[in-house]
This record gives structure tokens, C-alpha cells and sequence, in this order.
């Protein structure tokens, strides 16, 4: 079964951002090949499309992968003319590649062949001029961090933009901090029902314990601090990129507080932002 695959080319040069750019799509669902030669890549697209293995592939090629003959063009020609295919090429000047290969200390592909490091940067950036020519898509990394790479890649490839995936616990401090906690909220200075008279043996899913809670204005106060927290962090967790965040909510023994403020976060969330999951660890 054919799966008629969009094709990412990665291309570029050295130090320029490949690797970033590969994991980024790879987070985006695209099915990543890194250093394929390219009369492999042909058959590798053939056995993706026979089979209907994945509908977006993100293949890394760079100048290891080529000899840079007049094959190489013939090659990518090839792949446009059969594939619904782009060629992204990734560059940054001298100076850029010059300071990332020094704080990286990674040799460059082509060193061992030239004399030194400013000669092979210099040298890729001709071998790979006919390449850049038939790309579709030319980035110019100089002024990108990591970081910075990422968040435009994903502005880029990212069709369907959602929040991360989103867990809220609560939980007792008496058993220990779940150790996956992104953000930890601590709620033992409300007042506590496990202390009022029918009501210790209840939980915070029962009316009267969430009524108890929510009556004290400290618990206002905190809920609406919260609230705002999280409104201003959660958009920029999902520019980030972030797959999953875990937001926990600690009492002492957690039957009673932290449900109660675990609950009232999570409809918040799922209101205004995106799904959640919420699990009552200690209950």
C-alpha cells in the first residue's frame, strides 16, 4: 500500500544545524534517515512507499554522503521529479562555523583532506554551491541558537500546533515528590479538613472537603496566582517545543488539599489551553 511520503531533504553545511533540524522534525512525526548516500536513498524511499510505512520522511545528507559529481544533482533531480520533495538547505557564515567547530571540538568532514579547519569550511562551501542552487528552502543559521533553530523549524513543518502533553497529580509529601514533576506547587499551608470533624475521613473529591478548601481566601489567592502562572508559561512551553509536562500538587498526605487544587487546575487548563490528564497519586 503506497503512501504518496513528503520528502524533507536536509542538506547544508557543516556545523550549520543538520542535527537540530533532524531531531526537531523527528519530534514533528517525521520518519528521519541521517547520512544516506544517495543511490541508497532512491531505494530507501521505494521500500517507504511500497510498504505505506509513514506519509513524512526527513532524509540527512552532507558532503560525507557525496562525491559531488555531476551525479549528485542528477540524483536530487531524480528524487524531485518522483516525490513530493524539498531540499533545505541550512548555511552560516565563516566566522559562525569557525565558532561552533571550536566549542564543539568535532573534526569537520572534510579536514583530514585539507590543511586546516578554515580551508574545509571554505572548500564545503563550493562543493556544495550546485546543491544549494536546487534547494527550495535556504536558512541562514548565523544568528540561531539551538533553541532558536528549533522553534523556526517547527514554525516551518509543524502543521497541527498543540500544548504539550499534560499531567496533573497530586500527591502526599509523606510519600515522597513524584519523581517526573516538571512543576511542583506546594499547598500545605491551607487549612487542612483532615483535622475537622467529618471530614478527615472524606477526600477531595467529596463536596464537602472541596467546599471546606475553596471557602478560605489564602486558597483563592493561590488558585488565581496559579492560574496566572500558568497562562503566561504555557504558551511559551508549547513554542518551546516541550512533548510532555507534569504539573504536581503537594499536601501532606494527599487525600485532601492537593486534590482539591489538582482538580480546580486541570478544568483550567482543559478550559483554556489543551487535554489533561489528572491522576490522585495517593488516593
Amino acid at each position: 500500500m503506497s503512501c504518496n511520503p513528503y520528502i524533507v531533504i536536509v542538506t547544508g553545511l557543516s556545523g550549520a544545524g543538520k542535527t537540530v533540524t533532524l531531531r526537531t522534525l523527528e519530534d514533528l512525526s517525521f520518519f528521519c534517515i541521517d547520512n544516506l548516500p544517495p543511490p541508497l536513498v532512491i531505494n530507501f524511499i521505494k521500500l517507504i512507499n511500497e510498504y505505506g510505512y509513514c506519509d513524512k520522511i526527513a532524509i540527512g545528507v552532507d558532503i560525507r554522503g557525496y562525491n559531488f559529481s555531476e551525479k549528485a544533482s542528477e540524483f536530487i533531480k531524480e528524487i524531485k521529479e518522483r516525490y513530493a520533495t524539498e531540499i533545505l538547505f541550512l548555511q552560516a557564515d565563516e566566522e559562525t562555523i569557525l565558532r561552533r567547530y571550536k566549542e564543539t571540538r568535532r573534526p569537520h568532514p572534510l579536514f583530514p583532506k585539507y590543511k586546516n579547519l578554515i580551508e574545509s569550511i571554505r572548500q564545503e562551501h563550493n562543493l556544495l554551491s550546485p546543491l544549494r542552487e536546487l534547494s527550495d528552502r535556504i536558512i541562514d543559521t548565523t544568528n540561531f541558537n539551538p533553541h532558536e533553530l528549533r522553534e523556526f523549524i517547527r514554525s516551518i513543518y509543524e502543521k497541527d500546533k498543540t500544548y504539550p502533553t499534560i499531567t496533573v497529580i497530586s500527591f502526599g509529601y509523606k510519600k515522597g515528590i513524584p519523581t517526573n514533576a516538571d512543576l511542583i506547587f506546594d499547598v500545605r499551608y491551607l487549612p487542612n479538613p483532615y483535622f475537622v470533624d467529618n471530614l478527615s475521613q472524606l477526600t477531595g473529591i467529596d463536596k464537602p472537603v472541596r467546599d471546606f478548601v475553596l471557602s478560605h481566601n489564602d486558597t483563592k489567592k493561590f488558585i488565581r496566582r496559579v492560574k496566572s502562572f500558568l497562562k503566561f508559561v504555557l504558551p511559551k512551553y508549547k513554542r518551546e517545543g516541550r512533548a510532555y509536562l507534569t504539573i504536581a500538587i503537594g499536601c501532606t498526605g494527599g487525600r485532601h488539599r492537593s486534590v482539591v487544587i489538582a482538580d480546580i487546575i486541570s478544568d483550567y487548563i482543559r478550559k483554556n489551553f489543551f487535554n489533561v490528564t489528572t491522576i490522585h497519586r495517593d488516593l
